[in-house]
């Protein structure tokens, strides 16, 4: 299986190759041998994964427990009136659902930024750091479904600036990866700045679209408090038709009682093509309001190949603050 040209199989078969760095790319060399998808639980701090839409390869933290607000899903709850998000749609009952933080293979980036902008954790800046924003790169948040475990006898199998400050071989355990105290603690001083607790799905004319908001905190400027979130955003092609996205249509409501509205070309300066061979793309992006909380909608324009176009529903979604909040995020500051 070689990196990059297209998804993981589904049916994957028992030995997992790679091409070497080559410049020609086409030799394999095998990294590992593939396990069971589990049905059922979680998987493990150390646990190596090969991405199941993005092809990746990847290495898990740790797991989040999520609340996954499915709107293609039907609700015996009736119809509800319009709200401020619009839609005017059903009632969306969230379930539980298991999310990993994991590291991805820095040699499989290349491969992939074409789908996706491989993942970063951004964080807020120190109040002397003239950046608002910094991100620590190949980190990503993967849904349990997205996760083809392999197991491999390589003592450091995935390429990552974090992965032998986070992880140290052992081989008495299963996986034999575990985690050293400095990932523990990093955990535990960015919990708030990390967790995910939401996650909104909705499907528009086979265009499934998820969303993922995280609370970045919030910053004083000009005698006014500004709070700022990031959302990753993931679109997905269920059909064999190729469409390609060109304009984005947001809504943004702060609790202040503004509401903005913001029409682009595009996302992150890319108008991704979703094909059968290449069907989903990723993105993070960010917003801010001058108030705790708020909501944001709105849509994704598409282009189908004779010319026409439509229009896929972003799910609505709240911004909500950490009202305890102690400390700004501290990122990798030991």
């Amino acid at each position: 299986l070689g990196w990059g040209t297209a998804a993981a199989p589904a049916n994957p078969p028992s030995c997992l190759s790679a091409p070497r760095n080559r410049p020609e790319g086409k030799v394999l060399e095998t990294v590992g041998v593939f396990e069971a998808p589990k049905q059922h639980g979680k998987y493990e701090t150390g646990q190596l994964f090969l991405h199941s839409v993005f092809g990746y390869r990847g290495i898990v933290l740790f797991p989040w427990q999520a609340r996954l607000y499915d709107r293609d899903v039907a609700s015996p709850v009736t119809e509800k009136s319009e709200n401020v998000a619009g839609h005017g749609s059903k009632e969306v009952k969230g379930k539980t659902h298991t999310y990993y933080q994991v590291l991805i293979d820095a040699r499989d980036c290349p491969h992939i930024s074409q789908r996706s902008q491989t993942e970063a954790v951004t964080f807020l800046a120190n109040h002397d750091d003239s950046r608002a924003l910094y991100a620590i790169p190949g980190l990503d948040y993967v849904s349990h479904e997205d996760i083809l475990p392999y197991s491999s006898t390589d003592q450091v199998p995935i390429q990552h600036e974090l992965f032998e400050r986070f992880l140290m071989y052992d081989q008495t355990k299963v996986p034999p990866f575990v985690a050293r105290d400095t990932l523990c603690a990093w955990q535990e001083k960015n919990h708030p700045w990390l967790e995910l607790s939401d996650v909104h799905r909705e499907t528009t004319e086979n265009i499934r679209v998820t969303v993922i908001p995280f609370y970045m905190g919030m910053r004083e400027a000009q005698n006014s408090h500004v709070y700022w979130w990031r959302y990753c955003i993931r679109l997905e092609n269920l059909d064999s038709e190729v469409v390609q996205l060109r304009e984005r249509h947001w809504r943004i409501f702060s609790l202040s009682g503004t509401l903005e509205t913001v029409r682009g070309r595009g996302v992150v300066g890319r108008e991704p093509v979703l094909s059968k061979e290449q069907p989903a793309f990723q993105y993070s992006s960010h917003v801010s309001l001058q108030a705790s909380s708020g909501h944001m909608w709105g849509t994704f324009r598409f282009e189908r190949p004779d010319g026409s176009h439509f229009d896929v529903r972003i799910p609505p979604f709240s911004l909500e603050s950490n009202k305890d909040e102690k400390t700004p995020p501290s990122g990798l500051h030991w």
